[in-house]
């Protein structure tokens, strides 16, 4: 029977020490690009990807999240009574968009033991895994590409990027052999994956992106993961035990991929997504040229 994906995974539990002090209080999801949150980025990939069941891990003080998603019935009423309807179709558009189940990471344990805690809204279905702090700006969703991927293989697909140079070692990277030129040779086989290795230890240039479609034989692998360095539970090393049991591809996507997870790139990412608006992007670019750089 073939496998079809509708569920996707956000693991949103991480404490987002990198952008303290401002995280001390508010979800590092919640930060906005422009003005819309970055997790809500990844929820409207999912759902354009044709995904139609949200799973949200989360933890301690995220509240802001579940909020962000649910009806705000004072706001609603506030912007109706002042006839600021634009503003209140864009509200409602939020709160209307998908259902949400939201599950409870008790302890930051790992990636891994984040995708595991999904396990019994999961089922014994192939689901996807989304990286709020990956945000991909591409034509057709990344997620999009991968389904079409998943739907040919039936195999789990890991989104990747060519990085070269020193940066590699910053990423999961990936074994790789050519997959029978399949997808304009942007298809590779998973042979092995290895976590944030030196440059010159490195298999490849492909380095794993915050984007995965995974089969449900994941789960028990995960569960016979030990638990690694800093006692957490890594995805990558259930991923590996998975290769034992049946093929994996990586996807070379088409888009651009920006990190807010880093200050740098989240600041980066502000600037381009606010350039390519209608409202903002003239301004922006004005006042840009007439900065003293």
């Amino acid at each position: 029977m073939t496998m079809r994906v509708r569920k996707a995974v956000f693991p949103a539990a991480g404490l987002g020490t990198r952008f303290l002090p401002v995280t001390k209080a508010q979800p590092k999801e919640m930060l906005p690009l422009v003005d819309k949150p970055i997790i809500q980025y990844g929820v409207e990939e999912a759902l354009a990807a044709g995904c139609d069941q949200i799973i949200m891990i989360t933890g301690r003080g995220k509240q802001a999240i579940e909020d962000h998603f649910d009806v705000s019935y004072e706001l609603e009423k506030m912007l109706e009574e002042r006839k600021k309807f634009d503003l209140l179709q864009i509200v409602r558009q939020i709160s209307d968009m998908i259902h949400i189940a939201y599950v409870r990471q008790k302890e930051a344990l790992g990636l891994g033991h984040a995708v595991l805690t999904a396990r019994e809204l999961v089922g014994n279905e192939a689901f996807a895994v989304l990286l709020a702090d990956d945000v991909i700006d591409a034509k057709v969703p990344c997620l999009k590409q991968m389904m079409q991927v998943f739907e040919e293989t039936q195999c789990s697909v890991i989104a990747t990027l060519m990085i070269e140079g020193p940066a590699i070692s910053s990423y999961g990277v990936l074994k790789v052999k050519p997959a029978d030129g399949r997808f304009n040779g942007k298809l590779y086989e998973i042979v092995d994956l290895v976590e944030k290795p030196s440059p010159e230890k490195a298999p490849s240039n492909l380095a794993v992106i915050g984007r995965y479609i995974l089969t449900p034989a994941v789960f028990d692998c995960l569960s016979d993961t030990q638990v690694g360095i800093g006692g957490e539970l890594q995805l990558t090393d259930g991923l590996r035990l998975l290769l034992k049991k049946e093929k994996m591809y990586a996807y070379v996507y088409e888009g651009k991929r920006h990190d807010t997870g880093d200050k740098l790139g989240f600041l980066k990412a502000t600037v381009e997504f606010a350039l390519k608006r209608e409202d903002l992007g003239e301004p922006l670019r004005e006042y840009l040229k007439g900065l003293k750089l």
